[in-house]
């Protein structure tokens, strides 16, 4: 019925898999685990480079093959920066602080900074201000 040859499908049964899938499936172990070891940053390339000091005869193919049907990925890089694009020229306050980063009182100089990271849910921006009396 379904046109299959008597010793190949006995063949099956005795070894259901191949050869080159027994292969793929051990090298899928030692992918997974240099790729945790790199902290999931490292792609195809890499981890042939890691399989290659391990001993291993592969190439970059095979392993982008085995690291996309296991839907292994390496996390990019960052893009760019989020910046402020557009809008209207800003306009500066005067430094009216000279760089005199000694004072005498409280609550009189605040200083600020704010920055990006990079979250998995995105950026975050975080912004700090410090009076510069008790820092």
């Amino acid at each position: 019925m379904l046109n299959v040859h008597r010793s190949g499908f006995y063949a099956w049964l005795k070894q259901p898999c191949s050869n080159r899938t027994i292969e793929d499936k051990r090298l899928l172990g030692k992918i997974k685990q240099f790729w945790l070891e790199s902290g999931c940053v490292y792609g195809y390339r890499n981890l042939t480079l890691d399989l290659k000091d391990d001993g291993e005869s592969i190439g970059k193919n095979r392993v982008y093959r085995i690291m996309k049907e296991a839907q292994i990925k390496a996390i990019r890089g960052y893009k760019r920066n989020p910046s402020f694009g557009g809008g209207n020229v800003s306009h500066t306050v005067p430094n009216t602080l000279n760089r005199s980063f000694d004072v005498a009182e409280p609550n009189k100089v605040w200083v600020t900074d704010f920055t990006y990271i990079r979250t998995h849910e995105g950026w975050l921006y975080l912004t700090v201000v410090i009076d510069l009396f008790s820092r």
